[in-house]
Formats: C-alpha cells, structure tokens, sequence
C-alpha cells in the first residue's frame, strides 16, 4: 500500500518544468512562474514549479568550453543564471503558491537545492543509473521524483529497491524520452505496467507530446497516474517555444479524446517498454563520461574510495569511454592514463573489456 506520506507529497501535483526557458534571463523567468501561477491559482490545483540545477564550472569538460556544435553543452552554458537569480526565482515560485522544486544534474547542484531548502528533488530520466549522484541526493532525505525514460526493467527495480531501503520517498513517472513525442509514442499503458510492478509508490506522468493538451490526462488519470509534468513556457518578446512546451492559455479539445483514447495507449501494460534506438543515443548524449583527475600508472586499482580522489564525472561522453553508469570496483589499469584523460574501455581489465556485447555497446555510444 502506498503511505499516507508518499500520498499527500505526490498524489494529484502537478510539476510545470522550467528547465532553461528563461534563457538565462532573470526578467524572462519570472514571467513565466507569474504567468503560470496565474493558471495554477484559477485552477486550484497543487503545483510546483521545477528548475534545473548544473554547476556549469564543472559540469562542462574544460576541453569542451565554448563549444557551439554540441547543442546541450552550448544551450547549458548560454541559458547559465547566478546563484541569486535562482534564489530570486524561487521566492517568486512560493510568492504564487507554488511548491519549488528542481533537478539537480551534478553532485554540487544537490547541495544547492539543499541551501536552498526545496522540499522535493527530481531525478531526470538521463540520471536513472548514475550512482554517484543518486547517492548525494539519498543523503539529503529529500523525497525524489524520478522520470524512468530509456530505463530498463533492471534500472527501475534497482533505483526503487535504492531508495526504499534508505526509507526515502519516491514517486515514478512513465516517460518518453523524445522531444517532442508523437501520439503513437506515448505508450500510456505503462502507466498500468509500472502501478503493477511497484504498488507502493505513487506512478505520474511525464510528457513532452504537443498535439493535444486534454486526452492524455483523461487516460493517464484513469490509469491511475496521480502526479504529472510539462515543460512550461510563454511567447514573450520573439523568443521560439519549443513544440512539446505548454503555453499558459492552451485549450484542450474533447472531440478527439475517443480517438486519441485508442491511439494512445499503446497495448503495452504488461513488459517494459521497447526502448528506441533514436531514445538510447539522445539519453547517451547527456550521460557524464569518467575522466582522470591525475595521471595514474597501470596496476591502480578501482575502488569506491579513490574514485573521487582520482576521477570527475563530465560531458561529452566520448566513443569506447566508460560512463558514470558502468561499476568499477576492483577491476586495474591496464595503461597508463594523463590527467584529464577519458578511461576507455582499452584501460581497464574486467567486464566491460572482456564481454564482447558489453565492449561493443561502449564502443559504439557517445562522441
């Protein structure tokens, strides 16, 4: 059974995704939290406003600055706000009745939602399996949401099996990890997939389609999904919005909720979800890569307490480099490795070098 607990933080929130639509413009996100608080106070729902957290100093590999070909680096560092901008956007989220939240996509953004007190974190679909950061956000004792985009049946069970042991609460939201999805894509009858396999926790609903704003509440609702999320967004001063982004004035129609009823269910209720080639390489494109923080000799060996010391997490994940999703413990250099360095695959002995299905997956992902 679900606690009463998990019940009144997740059951029937909405989360309207920030993300980078101010731009990295203080004004521009403000507007957006008035605009929509607006809606959530007419409404008289329970919402939150989410941001997204990235210590861009760090987050970033030092080789990779300034780089304008590679869309997510570029777009983390143009749309970069100050630590005060933040604290002011948060004020004015509580200021509309609103709950703030964000996602924190490093260890250092994890302290920062600490700092600044938010009551819910969000785990992103890309981070599902990065463990060094699922680690620091157990440690604040914070409830967590988690989009289970691109994850495996062994990834959810793994992060629900995580966080139930510390006693944390943690609501799971069916996600596609395609911006935007089509209709054919949503695969709603995930929905009932995941309230089977995990009944004690609250299941939501995040989406990124943009054909309709009405359907697939009606459906995701009867399914039983209880918490939801949007990317959120205003057309203010020129600035493009993105497709999959929710405009405060959008309207819904219910004449095709018969039609969308069907397609967009999916028949899909009792296995996971087939996760799409297109998906895996997006998801793999925002996965941090290990890289040495010092040069090391071949016979180091790997372990949990030297990782820190000796290695830092960064994107771009490159081709044949081991990620933050790959265990390490035990297993020895093979070659030498120079300070900021990725660690491939030909560094190390152990699995991933070994299994031939293991080194092709790793060879064939990232840059």
């Amino acid at each position: 059974m679900i606690s009463q607990k998990d019940k009144d933080l997740f059951e029937n929130l909405f989360v309207l995704e920030l993300a980078n639509n101010h731009w990295g413009k203080l004004d521009r996100g403000l507007k957006i939290i008035r605009d929509h608080g607006t809606i959530v106070r007419y409404n008289n729902v329970k919402a939150a406003i989410k941001l997204q957290f990235r210590d861009v100093a760090e987050f970033v590999h030092p080789d990779f600055k300034g780089n304008q070909d590679l869309r997510y680096i570029k777009k983390t560092e143009d749309t970069e706000l100050s630590k005060s901008d933040f604290a002011r956007m948060i004020e004015e989220i509580r200021q509309v009745g609103c709950i703030p939240m964000a996602t924190p996509f490093d260890e250092s953004s994890v302290d920062l939602c600490v700092e600044f007190d938010l009551p819910i974190l969000k785990i992103a679909s890309s981070d599902m399996n990065d463990w060094a950061l699922l680690e620091k956000a157990a440690s604040t004792r914070r409830p967590i949401i988690a989009s289970s985009g691109g994850a495996s049946e062994k990834d959810l069970d793994d992060l629900v099996h995580f966080f139930d042991k510390r006693d944390i609460p943690l609501a799971i939201n069916h996600c596609v990890s395609l911006y935007p999805s089509e209709d054919s894509e949503l695969d709603l009858d995930q929905i009932d997939y995941l309230k089977r396999r995990y009944p004690n926790h609250v299941i939501g609903y995040s989406t990124h389609e943009y054909h309709d704003w009405s359907s697939s509440m009606l459906i995701s609702y009867g399914k039983g999904a209880r918490s939801w999320e949007r990317h959120i967004d205003i057309e203010h001063e020129g600035v493009a919005v993105s497709s999959y982004c929710s405009l405060p004035a959008h309207c819904d129609t219910w004449f095709k909720a018969f039609s969308k009823a069907k397609e967009m269910c999916g028949g899909r209720g009792e296995s996971r979800r087939t996760i799409s080639r297109k998906e895996i390489e997006y998801l793999d494109a925002l996965v941090r890569g290990v890289y040495a923080r010092r040069d090391l000799e071949p016979g180091y060996v790997f372990s949990k307490e030297g990782f820190e010391r000796d290695f830092f997490l960064a994107v771009p994940l490159k081709k044949g480099q081991l990620s933050c999703r790959e265990v390490m413990n035990g297993e020895k250099l093979t070659t030498t490795m120079k300070a900021s360095d990725p660690l491939t695959i030909d560094h190390i002995d152990g699995p991933y070098a070994e299994n031939v299905a293991l080194r092709g997956l790793i060879l064939n992902r990232g840059l």
